[in-house]
């Protein structure tokens, strides 16, 4: 089972890397010219807010952190970390309806968040792991988290597929986050947050430093203190900044497919690096005074899983009083006890007495964080804060023992489970239907799909009839539900193909890296397929669907599907030209939508137009574009109806997700259901993507060109998306 937290497991295997967060994507926009500002090592960092007074950019991203709570009874992350949820309430405004892409986990969400683009555009639908197809048909795991500029990586060594690893629409390295604010004479400091720092030892090193540089032998020599040294924090500067001289062992920062040219640039990779800029006076400590170390000793970056928030948070305190005035951190989940330094991995249910202690201690480093800052002069007046998750979450386990509260009293589980179904795919077709296709699958509660081809077709036709037969027993198969006792009919609750996936915003410009097909399950179930010519059959149920025993090692939080509680996210946002009217939990957004919404806000611009829109919603008069304000309604009546046509979670796309789910699943002659079905779809997808990158160009425009939408062309706009809406509802219905 590959995942996020045991991804070191598998990097073991190509030098000790450790790995973990992510981001990146897109095109050349065609909506306005690009004029990039000069840097200017004499003015410094120049952002253009609206009336001048954002100083710097504060940018926070969890995992797997809940505003939402996952029982009636035991408040919520959010609500047990009040010293951020009141700053956020108190200052600015918390989005309540805000959503992940698929499929939804820690690289895809993140990544999105920080691009502004679909996984399409990017590289990365499948994550944190993938499979890829080799030139013979077999498959081999690609990971997600490597840095920006990195071909894509397999921890086993050598691949077939050289593509970037961050790949976007047009099969090049997709534009760097840290682009804009770098030309703007801005350090950009990057805390753990995927891709835009060193993720491994095995394949990055190389990369930036160089195969036969004293980085590469340190990681041969002592792979554990490399680790440490070179991965997971990062500073990437501006034009002639002192911060990342030679003298302080900066390097190019080499972005070769941005588009308008970047060179010139220098970074900053790893802790060994940047804590002597940052910090001169000795090692790095967390927000209680402890020096970061991992689990073994070695000082430096202690893990990703390590990220806890007196970690991250100290580390972006410290660069914000070393000048540098834009950080992106990243802070690992609170649900999961990660021992020291990320060294185990113990899943707490909901009001645990470890999960609450664990949300009181971040708690607690966001009262220190935000007490420091302000002494530091670095406050809701002069700085953008923005919070955010990469995406939701489902627990597997059975009820408290009794009626708890988490606050009072502690939940226990001790008569019960804690733990996802884990459950071995491929036995489990070969028991019910004797099907031995060769087949691997990305491990997973929506565990994609990747059938063998061959030398003369490594990647099977969707129509092959092997793939058609497989997607049938899928959507019949059953099983014998552990939890319940019961057999549960229907376990795959979705099912795409290539044409779907495409709807969905999973089909990237690579090929061999597109599953054959997709389901999305029960998400109290999590998939993984045994290897081997011909699968044993499953003796008992249980031999192939069972609940692992609680130990260090244990899972109960399941995501990457596409239930609501999975797809629903949070965002909150803190400074000048924010609204401060508190929740808002009408306007409907998604990952994508940030990206605009901050450089708008910081006046920046990107080399390429968003997937998302603006949030001009929730934010101030005086700080919304002036095209956009003049646009008025027209704006955010498009921008709203956009969403709804273009999103991963869109209605558009769950309803035609609805429609493939059926189509897959029939067996009727000629297959004419399906083809029926997938025709359509393919159309309406077709028409759809014609339409949204008219629409999105038009927001992108008024946000940032300053071309005001025309209300004529607005309301044609609205209505055609309405209609696409109307004939996908139908088809799904």
């Amino acid at each position: 089972m590959l995942r996020r937290r045991n991804l070191g497991a598998l990097c073991a295997l190509a030098l000790g890397c450790l790995l973990a967060v992510a981001a990146a994507a897109a095109t050349k926009s065609a909506a306005a010219p690009l004029t990039f500002r000069a840097a200017s090592t004499a003015s410094g960092c120049q952002l253009a807010s609206p009336h001048g007074n954002i100083k710097h950019v504060i940018y926070v991203q969890f995992d797997n952190t809940h505003f939402r709570r996952d029982n009636a009874n035991v408040p919520s992350d959010l609500e047990q970390m009040p010293h951020l949820l009141n700053f956020i309430r108190g200052n600015g405004r918390l989005l309540a309806n805000d959503h992940t892409v698929l499929i939804s986990h820690t690289a895809t969400g993140i990544l999105t968040s920080l691009t502004g683009v679909y996984p399409d555009r990017m590289g990365q639908p499948v994550s944190n792991s993938f499979r890829y197809f080799k030139t013979d048909g077999t498959t081999r795991t690609g990971v997600s988290f490597a840095y920006w500029t990195s071909p894509l990586f397999d921890p086993a060594g050598s691949t077939t597929d050289t593509t970037p690893e961050m790949i976007n629409e047009n099969g090049k390295i997709a534009p760097a986050p840290w682009a804009p604010f770098t030309r703007a004479g801005c350090d950009f400091g990057a805390v753990a947050t995927a891709n835009t720092v060193l993720e491994n030892t095995a394949i990055d090193i190389p990369t930036v430093f160089g195969p036969a540089s004293p980085e590469a032998a340190e990681v041969t020599a002592n792979p554990g203190q490399a680790f440490a040294d070179f991965v997971g924090i990062g500073i990437h500067c501006a034009q002639g900044s002192g911060t990342c001289s030679a003298a302080n062992n900066g390097k190019a920062d080499l972005l070769p497919d941005e588009p308008g040219g970047y060179a010139g640039f220098n970074a900053l990779y790893g802790a060994k690096y940047v804590d002597p800029v940052i910090k001169p006076s000795g090692p790095m400590t967390n927000l209680d005074g402890n020096v970061i170390q991992d689990a073994s000793g070695h000082v430096g970056f202690p893990g990703f899983d390590g990220m806890e928030a007196t970690v991250s948070l100290s580390w972006v305190a410290q660069m914000q009083e070393a000048g540098i005035p834009i950080t992106y951190a990243y802070i690992s989940d609170a649900h999961d006890g990660h021992g020291t330094s990320g060294n185990i991995h113990f899943a707490y249910g909901p009001g645990e007495a470890g999960y609450v202690q664990q949300l009181q201690d971040y708690d607690l480093a966001f009262q220190k964080f935000f007490d420091r800052l302000a002494a530091d002069g670095i406050n809701r007046s002069n700085t953008l804060f923005v919070f955010t998750v990469d995406e939701g979450d489902h627990f597997v386990g059975s009820a408290p023992d009794a009626s708890c509260d988490g606050v009072t009293t502690f939940c226990t589980y001790t008569n019960g489970h804690v733990g996802e179904i884990n459950a071995d795919l491929r036995r489990m077709v070969y028991t019910r239907f004797g099907d031995s296709t060769l087949f691997s699958v990305h491990s997973d509660d929506a565990p994609n799909v990747y059938v063998n081809g061959s030398a003369a077709q490594p990647i099977r036709d969707q129509t092959d009839p092997v793939v058609r037969n497989l997607e049938r027993e899928m959507a019949q198969l059953n099983w014998l539900n552990p939890y319940s006792g019961q057999v549960e009919n229907n376990i795959m609750v979705g099912l795409a193909d290539h044409t779907e996936m495409k709807t969905l915003h999973m089909v990237t410009a690579d090929p061999f890296r597109t599953p054959t097909f997709t389901p999305f399950a029960d998400p109290d179930w999590f998939f993984f397929a045994t290897g081997g010519t011909t699968p044993a059959t499953c003796a008992t149920p249980a031999a192939c669907a069972f609940i692992p025993a609680r130990t260090n090692q244990s899972f109960a939080w399941n995501h990457g599907d596409i239930q609501d509680e999975i797809a629903s996210t949070w965002i909150g946002m803190v400074g000048p030209g924010v609204d401060q009217s508190s929740t808002n939990d009408t306007t409907w957004t998604d990952h994508t939508d940030l990206r605009p919404t901050i450089l708008s806000l910081v006046g920046l611009q990107d080399d390429y137009t968003h997937d998302g829109r603006l949030l001009s919603q929730d934010l101030t008069g005086y700080a919304i574009p002036p095209a956009v304000k003049k646009s008025g309604s027209d704006f955010t009546q498009l921008a709203d109806t956009y969403k709804q046509l273009n999103a991963a979670f869109g209605t558009f796309a769950m309803d035609t997700l609805k429609a493939s789910t059926r189509a897959l699943a029939s067996n009727d002659a000629g297959d004419a259901t399906y083809d029926s079905i997938e025709g359509q779809i393919q159309s309406l997808t077709s028409q759809r993507d014609a339409l949204a990158s008219q629409i999105k160009a038009a927001l992108d425009a008024a946000a940032f060109g300053g071309q005001t939408l025309d209300k004529q062309q607005a309301q044609s706009w609205i209505d055609q998306t309405n209609a696409l809406l109307a004939q996908a509802h139908e088809l799904g219905s």
